[in-house]
């Protein structure tokens, strides 16, 4: 019977997982080192400190806000670590301590690194999505029901990442970027099956509210010309369907 330290201590490792991504995140390709140098208050460049990086909890604490200068700190970096601490958690209870858990958890952190990163430079780094998709690759082989659900997933998933690479192909990069088709093929692996299907039609709902919302929150005459990356709604469709297991595909048979 799992413990609720046991809970908190998977809740804080992705918490602290997703700290440390959004550190890469944000120095990666900008010469800046992101494996020395402490971290610093963007307004007035202070160091910061070990009360100061407790994750979620020192935003709650000083109210989103910088304690020497009280500049605003955006509430994504708390997100993040909030979301991923709960996906450690989530995974833990779907699979036990198992070397699956491990693998999904190295894709989830990943995931992170890769929506942060999208969401900075709309960019999804090669090694990135390499990573990413060895991660999936050794999920799907840990996971997998047999050879005939192995062929299915992996089947699946190259058609998904196929399809995005055409929309881009065809599209000349207008309608989606070409990182996205790693990431979509790598999610499949991770869900596999009609479940990939399932998390690419959430991907889309997810996108559509997301985009509807921006277009209704803009001044009129200001509504065109909107650029979303595309990788995070990716990541939040798939893991609503890896998590829930629910197809709505299912509805329409």
């Amino acid at each position: 019977m799992p413990t609720p330290l046991i809970f908190i201590s998977f809740f804080f490792l992705g918490a602290i997982v997703a700290s440390f991504m959004a550190v890469i995140a944000e120095r990666l390709n900008t010469g800046q080192s992101w494996i020395q140098g402490r971290s610093a208050c963007n307004s007035c460049s202070r160091e910061l400190s070990a009360l100061d990086l407790v994750p979620v909890f020192s935003w709650l604490c000083f109210k989103g806000r910088c304690r020497t200068c009280s500049a605003l700190i955006p509430a994504a970096y708390a997100i993040g670590e909030a979301t991923l601490g709960s996906l450690f958690v989530l995974a833990y209870l779907k699979l036990g301590l198992s070397l699956a858990l491990i693998m999904i958890l190295a894709a989830f952190a990943v995931l992170a690194f890769i929506v942060m990163y999208d969401l900075r430079h709309t960019v999804v780094p090669t090694t990135a999505s390499t990573l990413l998709i060895v991660s999936s690759l050794g999920y799907a082989l840990l996971t997998s029901g047999g050879n005939m659900h192995l062929g299915q997933t992996l089947l699946v998933a190259g058609v998904m990442g196929f399809l995005f690479f055409m929309v881009h192909f065809l599209s000349r990069g207008r309608a989606m970027g070409l990182g996205d088709s790693p990431v979509a093929l790598a999610l499949s692996l991770l869900t596999g099956g009609s479940l990939a299907i399932a998390g690419l039609l959430f991907s889309f709902w997810i996108g559509a509210v997301v985009g509807i919302a921006i277009l209704v929150s803009r001044p009129k005459g200001h509504r065109m010309g909107i650029e979303v990356p595309f990788v995070p709604f990716l990541a939040a469709g798939y893991v609503l369907a890896y998590f829930t297991q629910w197809n709505p595909l299912l509805l329409t048979l």
